[in-house]
């Protein structure tokens, strides 16, 4: 009976060491990939590192899509580390410093200053970028032509500023002076800026910039461009896009119409736009990321993409309290 009795005890030993040890082989180490059956058939589970500039509509929707096309294509099989910079520049860097310590396999940076930082932190970890409107300007690339040559590629929000002028020039026929308001530190907001200013003084406008370097002063700058113009615009600015209550609470009660560069902050303080869908944006961007870490692509070799469509779009509030007549063309969206 004793004997019996020892044979069962060793049987169940042995066959929980091999449980528990079947255990541990599966666990995932940290940040990289580990063994796992996945949608894609890889037998992978991968890690993932966002890093947004800043909390606003616009950088939220892209973030979203990025991840429910990488979820709609390896379903529990990938994990994020989502970090929010909270618009500050240096912490974003803090931010993807810790990503490449974690191994990740793959980096997101969402927005200019999130992007240059993920660049800065690794040359071996793949990295994308989105709601990034220039790339050369972001990477000072001189002779841009669509590839990095880097372990970096993305989807952009450059929206046609050719077309955004005879927006603005068909919905403000009489007006003279265009204040462009933004941050002077975004360089992609600098880039739009000397890039449309040349469209609408061949329109026949007179234009002038009008910066703010922070959230601080948004309020007193935007008064300034209230002051001197007959119309504002505002292009894809981070800060202005977290700060569009503010610039609402300026531009409303001066009468001055807004145009802006994305529905977000037409939504908060403008009357119409020509915008992309940043989810839409950010989709796209996931599914170049599963081709990365799926399919083996060569991100040094990926060309960045644009945009699948740009809407004319409009806020009816205000476009009734400014008497701007709105052609049939425009969609109807509402203010936040």
């Amino acid at each position: 009976m004793r004997k019996t009795f020892k044979k069962l005890l060793s049987l169940t030993l042995a066959t929980t060491m091999v449980v528990g040890l079947a255990g541990c082989g599966n666990t995932a180490s940290n940040g990289g990939s580990s063994d796992s059956a996945d949608k894609g058939g890889s037998g992978k589970t991968y890690t993932v590192g966002i890093c947004q500039l800043v909390q606003h509509e616009a950088l939220d929707a892209a973030t979203k899509g990025f991840k429910t096309a990488l979820k709609d294509k390896l379903g529990d099989n990938v994990k994020f580390d989502e970090q929010n910079a909270a618009g500050d520049a240096p912490t974003c860097s803090t931010i993807c410093t810790s990503f490449v310590t974690n191994n990740y396999d793959l980096i997101l940076g969402n927005a200019t200053a999130a992007f240059q930082a993920a660049v800065s932190a690794t040359d071996k970890i793949p990295v994308l970028g989105t709601s990034i409107t220039d790339y050369g300007t972001a990477l000072d690339i001189s002779d841009w032509k669509g590839v990095t040559g880097k372990n970096a590629s993305g989807t952009t929000d450059l929206a046609p500023l050719d077309q955004q002028a005879s927006c603005i020039a068909e919905l403000f026929p009489d007006a003279k002076n265009i204040g462009i308001l933004y941050c002077s530190s975004e360089p992609n907001s600098i880039y739009q800026s000397k890039t449309i200013t040349k469209y609408l003084e061949n329109k026949g406008y007179k234009v002038k910039d009008y910066t703010f370097s922070d959230s601080n002063d948004v309020a007193s700058v935007t008064k300034n461009a209230c002051d001197a113009s007959d119309v504002i615009y505002i292009p894809t600015d981070n800060t202005a896009a977290s700060c569009t209550e503010a610039i609402n609470n300026v531009t409303a009660p001066a009468k001055i119409p807004v145009f802006t560069g994305e529905e977000g902050i037409a939504k908060g303080c403008g009357v119409a736009t020509l915008s992309i869908s940043y989810y839409d944006l950010g989709y796209e961007t996931g599914e170049m990321a599963y081709d990365i870490l799926v399919n083996g692509e060569d991100v040094s070799k990926m060309e960045v993409k644009s945009a699948p469509k740009f809407t004319k779009e409009y806020i009816e509030d205000r476009a009734k309290d400014l008497n701007v007549t709105i052609p049939d063309d425009y969609e109807k969206i509402s203010a936040e």
